[in-house]
């Protein structure tokens, strides 16, 4: 973002003395822990993930049954240790019928491609579907 800062309020030195300073957002953070997780390989003709990294993604998050840490930063989502970047096609819901709000995008992880679903049950799920939906607004200008 530019911005025009003047030195003074003389309107006939005004022109002539402006001066730009480039400023960047505050961070933007959000964090919280999901009961339910689940990333795979997408679209389907995209390049199919190795074995290891397979296993490391069902182990750390897809069939881990504690909550997973999730710190979304700006551009950046991460979930557990992996880091998720190139987000797209974000979308965000609260299903009428209950209580949880579910987070579903597409995203890089290295130079791999994926579809991620996440799930926030009880607790604050309504204030943290507000929180990605000013999330979701603020970054869907770059897209």
């Amino acid at each position: 973002m530019k911005l025009l800062i003047y030195k003074n309020l003389n309107f006939e030195d005004t022109l002539n003395s402006k001066q730009y300073i480039f400023c960047s957002l505050p961070a933007f953070e959000i964090k919280f822990f999901a009961e339910k997780v689940h990333v795979h390989k997408w679209p389907q003709n995209t390049p199919t993930w190795d074995d290891l990294t397979q296993d490391q993604i069902n182990e750390s998050i897809n069939k881990k049954i504690e909550k997973k840490q999730i710190v979304i930063n700006s551009k950046i989502l991460k979930i557990e240790n992996f880091e998720f970047h190139s987000l797209k096609k974000i979308g965000v819901s609260v299903p009428f019928f209950k209580d949880e709000c579910t987070l579903i995008l597409e995203a890089q992880f290295q130079n791999l491609f994926a579809h991620i679903h996440i799930t926030k049950k009880r607790g604050n799920f309504l204030e943290l579907f507000n929180q990605l939906m000013s999330w979701k607004n603020s970054i869907s200008e770059d897209f």
